[in-house]
């Protein structure tokens, strides 16, 4: 994966040697690091600096860790990851579905938070362009317009079901969405609790697309949370 260009990075966190510890191993990858110990110090700065990512921990002296997120979602465009020591399914579920773009456990290793920092960055970044109208990865040819899927030069037949759910996760390529997120987005908000005939859905699809169904390249599973797409430069 290559290296991005300098940016700027919000860190919110309570504890000082976690600030001190993502300043100085930031800086050495030449990211400019500010920091909040609140979550309201994080929604004004975030309010004036507009960083370009946003690490924040879900255990906040003034907000819950959820409610900073909605307020920083709402001021600024900015990538989130949360990084926390709460490793419950519903925590992790409800972040992503309140506009983080991944989760990290405490304790975690720098060079794995590196990676995602990485992965993050280029998703806001391709969220931020014109919308590209053909996706390729690995073999694999995604076109938007014509609603044309190919692998390796030979044509792939989905449904109209299919081709969206494979463009909803395309189009937000490295990032995980959780079965809520895909079941609202695909079927409506009536059906969001359907997570079993998604999890057959995603079994269909994968038979079509994947080299290798049972040991999928494409479209990764997240535990009790949901799918994400794996791009072909992805760490």
């Amino acid at each position: 994966m290559g290296k991005l260009a300098k940016k700027t990075i919000l860190v919110v966190d309570d504890e000082p040697q976690i600030r001190k510890f993502l300043r100085i191993s930031l800086g050495a990858h030449h990211h400019t690091v500010i920091e909040a110990a609140t979550g309201g110090e994080a929604v004004a700065l975030a309010s004036q600096e507009a960083p370009d990512l946003i690490i924040l921990d879900l255990s906040l002296p003034d907000l819950d860790g959820h409610e900073a997120l909605s307020r920083l979602r709402e001021c600024c465009r900015a990538a989130i990851i949360v990084l926390t020591v709460r490793t419950g399914e519903a925590d992790k579920i409800e972040a992503l579905d309140r506009g983080a773009d991944d989760y990290v456990t405490k304790p975690f290793g720098i060079g794995e938070l590196m990676t995602r920092i990485e992965i993050a960055l280029q998703h806001r970044a391709a969220a931020g362009r014109a919308p590209s109208h053909e996706f390729r990865t690995a073999g694999l040819v995604v076109d938007l317009d014509s609603h044309r899927v190919t692998r390796d030069n030979h044509d792939i037949p989905l449904t109209p079901r299919e081709f969206e759910t494979l463009r909803l996760l395309v189009c937000h390529a490295g990032k995980v969405l959780t079965h809520q997120q895909i079941l609202r987005e695909i079927w409506g908000p009536a059906h969001i609790n359907e997570t079993q005939y998604l999890r057959v859905h995603i079994g269909k699809l994968r038979k079509k697309l994947e080299p290798e169904p049972a040991r999928p390249r494409f479209i990764i599973t997240e535990p009790a949370v949901g799918y994400r797409f794996k791009p072909a430069d992805e760490a």
